[in-house]
């Protein structure tokens, strides 16, 4: 818990810093500025807490569509406030799963979270192994109410190569389940045989996507 700590505030900071510098550059960890949190918990707490405010502080004063550094290329620097927020959100599902609290984002938080993903996925994927192969197609389907098409995703790779939408489709695959249990077996938390998530179709697509999505 002590290492996932440090590595959520510490990662904040690193962001904050990036923007804050506008670097074209990526920024070596150890450089972090007050990058260990300090040993008394209650100053450990507002150290946490103080790295988010520092994020959102550099946005605001660089402005949100000032190009800055991302492992996917230069982005505005508003990507960072949404990159660190699922970031967050997922090391929240870690401790939450390690301490046997409950984890219950709000559905369109998660919603979010899981496009968020599968964007950086998209983008990051291997040409020579993509994540779904030419011709597949992969479909997941949230069952919580009041999503709408925001609670759906196909991720589909044909001639233009790898893209995704919120559209509607079977897939080859499909999984369909509460959003929150999309969210853990989409980013590795959590097969999707431990959750209550129903798979249709040719389960080694989904085998593949989860093989080749490490980040």
């Amino acid at each position: 818990m002590q290492q996932l700590f440090r590595h959520v505030g510490r990662g904040n900071r690193w962001a904050a810093q990036i923007v804050a510098e506008r670097r074209s550059q990526p920024l070596d960890p150890r450089a972090v500025r007050d990058g260990k949190p300090p040993d008394d918990p209650d100053a450990a707490i507002d150290w946490l807490n103080g790295g988010v405010q520092q994020l959102i502080i550099a946005v605001e004063q660089v402005g949100a569509d000032a190009r800055v550094w991302t492992f996917n290329g230069p982005r505005p620097a508003g990507f960072w406030i949404r990159r660190r927020l699922h970031e967050v959100l997922v090391h929240s599902a870690d401790a939450a799963l390690a301490s046997g609290a409950d984890f219950n984002p709000a559905p369109e938080l998660a919603a979010d979270a899981i496009s968020e993903w599968i964007e950086l996925m998209v983008v990051q994927a291997d040409k020579h192994a993509p994540p779904v192969d030419r011709g597949r197609t992969l479909h997941l389907h949230a069952t919580d109410a009041d999503l709408g098409p925001t609670g759906e995703w196909t991720i589909g790779n044909d001639e233009d190569g790898l893209s995704w939408t919120h559209d509607h489709g079977k897939g080859d695959v499909a999984l369909r389940g509460p959003v929150r249990d999309l969210l853990l077996a989409i980013v590795r938390r959590r097969r999707a045989s431990e959750l209550d998530i129903e798979v249709f179709g040719d389960e080694a697509v989904w085998d593949a996507w989860l093989q080749r999505t490490p980040f």
